[in-house]
C-alpha cells in the first residue's frame, strides 16, 4: 500500500470536475486490497478522523474534493474479474475506468448501457452516483444493472450484498457482515419524485432491496470495493439521426410522440433486444433521444460546418435494429419526422457504425465546447442537473428560456429530452455575471421543486447541492438520511459534507 503525504503528491486528488476550490488532506492512501482498506477505516474511525474515496474523479459536484482527513484512492482495483458470456454479467473491481469495460464486454459480444458523458470514470463511481445518461432513456441507470457488491464498512468489517436477497420489512432493514454482527437500518419514509432520474439523497422505496441503499450513496455509508453488472446482448446495429427542426414547436411535438410510442414498446415487452421475434419489433422504441437548443448548434458550429443554417434546434435520437427490420424502421422514423416538419433533406442518418460514432462525436463536442469556453474566461460554469415530470416539462423548459433570455447571459440548454431531463449551463463572462447566473440558478431549483420534480437527475448531490437538497426534502427527511448514515458509520468518517450537512451526523 502507497501512503503519500507531501503536498505535490496529494494535489491530483485534491480536485474533481466540479472545480471546487479549497481542498486538502492529511494523507493519501492507494490500498492493494480488502485488508489495507479495512486497516485505514479502523484507523479512522478510532480516531473519527473524515475518508474521502476518490475514484477518477469525473464528479460536478464536489464529492471526490477532502477537506481535511484522510483520502482512500481505488485506482488500484482495477481488474475486471470475470465476463461471464453465458450468463451475461462481469465482475469487477470499482476502480475499473467505464471505457475499458465498454471495450472488454464488447469483444464478448455483449452489452452494458450505462454511459455517462464521462467515459473516463470509475465503475465505482458510477455506483457512487447511480450514473446514467443518454441510454437510460430506454435501459435506465446503474442501480438496474448491479446484481452485487463487496463494501467495505467504516468499521472495517466487510459486508455482501447480493440483488434479491434482503428487503426492507415493517419499515426496518436487517444486514449481516462478514464478522457476524448485525446491523439494523430505519428505510427513510420519504418517496421519490415522480421522474425517471433521480440521484438527490439514499434510495428509498416500498420493500427496499438492501443493495439499492449503497448505489447513489455517494460514498457516505461504506467503500465499494468490487461490483457484479448485469450484462445484455450487443445489438447488431443501430439507426441513428441528428434531426433539425425550424420550428421548436414541431420538435417538441415529435419528442411528445417519439417518446410516448417508444414507451409502449417498453411497456409491452421489457426485453426486445434479447427477442428479435418479438412481434412488435418494427415499431419506434427509441434508445436516446436528446436535445440541443439554438445556442446549442451555434455553439458547435465551428466544429460541424455542415449543419445547416436558421434552425431552431435539433434531436439526436438512436435505436437498435437488425438486419431484417432496418427498412421498415427507417420508413417509421421518417413517417414520424414528416409528420412533425423536421428539415429531413439537412438532417443527417446512418446505420453504419463508423458515422455512427461521428454522431456521438457531435452529441460530446458541445459539453467538451463549454468547457473550453468557460476556462477563457476564468469562470466557472453554472449548469443545472433538475428533471420534472414529463406533464411539466413544456413549462419547465419555456421558463429555462424565458428567464435565461431576459438574463443576457450566455447559455446552452442541450440533453436527456427523453427523460424530461435537461442540463442549462450558464457561461458568464465576468464576476457579476456569475453571481446573476448563481441567483438563476436558485430559481431554477426552486421552479423544479415546485413542479415536483428532483433537483439532481444524474449528477448527485455532493457538497455542492446539500443546501438545497435540505430544500427538496426538508429538515425531517435530511434526518432521517442522517439516521440511516449512523447505522453504517456512527462516527460520521466517510465522506463528509456529501448529501448533507455535517451538522446532521
Amino acid at each position: 500500500m502507497q501512503v503519500k503525504t507531501q503536498t505535490d503528491e496529494l494535489q491530483n486528488y485534491l480536485t474533481d470536475a466540479s472545480n471546487l476550490p479549497g481542498g486538502f488532506a492529511q494523507k493519501l492512501f492507494i490500498p492493494n486490497t480488502r485488508e489495507e482498506i479495512a486497516e485505514i477505516l479502523r484507523e479512522a474511525n478510532e480516531k473519527e478522523i473524515s475518508v474521502t474515496v476518490s475514484g477518477a474523479r469525473t464528479g460536478t459536484v464536489g464529492g471526490a474534493i477532502p477537506f481535511g482527513g484522510f483520502v482512500v484512492s481505488l485506482e488500484k482495483f482495477n481488474q475486471i474479474k470475470e465476463i461471464n458470456e453465458q450468463e451475461r454479467f462481469a465482475v469487477v473491481g470499482s476502480g475499473v475506468v467505464l471505457s475499458d469495460l465498454q471495450k472488454a464486454v464488447d469483444q464478448k459480444n455483449l452489452f452494458y448501457p450505462p454511459d455517462p458523458t464521462e467515459w473516463s470514470c470509475q465503475i465505482g463511481g458510477t455506483v457512487a452516483t447511480n450514473a446514467s445518461g443518454a441510454q437510460s432513456f430506454k435501459y435506465g441507470s446503474t442501480r438496474k444493472f448491479v446484481e452485487q457488491l463487496k463494501i467495505v464498512l467504516p468499521n472495517g468489517d466487510f459486508l455482501k450484498l447480493k440483488r434479491g436477497e434482503v428487503f426492507a420489512k415493517d419499515g426496518f432493514i436487517e444486514l449481516e457482515t462478514e464478522n457476524g454482527n448485525r446491523i439494523k437500518v430505519k428505510v427513510p419514509t420519504y418517496e421519490q419524485p415522480h421522474v425517471r432520474k433521480n440521484t438527490s439523497g439514499y434510495f428509498s422505496a416500498e420493500n427496499l432491496d438492501a443493495i439499492d441503499l449503497f448505489i447513489g450513496s455517494e460514498g457516505t455509508l461504506g467503500i465499494v470495493m468490487e461490483i457484479k453488472l448485469k450484462l445484455l446482448k450487443k445489438p447488431e446495429g443501430f439507426l441513428s439521426g441528428i434531426v433539425f427542426f425550424k420550428d421548436e414547436k414541431d420538435l417538441l411535438e415529435f419528442v411528445d410522440e417519439a417518446r410516448r410510442l417508444s414507451f409502449d414498446v417498453h411497456n409491452e415487452n421489457q426485453d426486445l433486444i434479447q427477442n428479435p421475434k418479438s412481434k412488435i419489433q418494427n415499431l419506434i422504441d427509441a434508445t436516446i433521444l436528446e436535445y440541443f437548443d439554438e445556442n446549442s448548434l451555434k455553439f458547435i458550429a465551428e466544429k460541424f460546418p455542415e449543419m445547416p443554417e436558421n434552425v431552431r434546434g435539433a434531436i439526436f435520437f438512436e435505436q437498435e435494429m437488425t438486419a431484417e427490420n432496418e427498412d421498415a424502421l427507417f420508413e417509421e422514423w421518417n413517417s414520424l419526422l414528416e409528420k412533425h416538419r423536421a428539415a429531413l433533406d439537412e438532417s443527417w442518418f446512418t446505420t453504419s457504425e463508423q458515422d455512427h460514432k461521428k454522431m456521438r462525436d457531435f452529441r460530446h463536442a458541445l459539453p467538451v465546447a463549454v468547457n473550453e469556453r468557460i476556462v477563457r474566461y476564468g469562470q466557472r460554469k453554472i449548469g443545472t442537473d433538475m428533471a420534472v415530470p414529463d406533464e411539466n416539462f413544456a413549462s419547465f423548459l419555456k421558463f429555462y428560456k424565458q428567464k435565461l433570455s431576459e438574463s443576457n447571459l450566455d447559455y446552452v440548454i442541450f440533453g436527456h429530452i427523453g427523460d424530461a431531463h435537461l442540463h442549462a449551463n450558464i457561461l458568464p463572462k465576468t464576476d457579476e455575471e456569475a453571481r446573476t447566473a448563481k441567483n438563476l440558478y436558485g430559481r431554477f431549483i426552486a421552479q423544479a421543486i415546485m413542479l415536483g420534480g428532483t433537483i439532481s437527475a444524474e449528477h448527485g448531490i455532493g457538497k455542492l447541492k446539500s443546501k438545497y437538497l435540505q430544500v427538496m426534502y426538508g429538515e425531517r427527511f435530511i434526518n432521517e438520511m442522517a439516521e440511516l448514515k449512523k447505522a453504517f458509520d456512527p462516527n460520521g468518517i466517510l465522506g463528509r459534507g456529501n448529501i448533507f450537512d455535517e451538522k446532521f451526523i
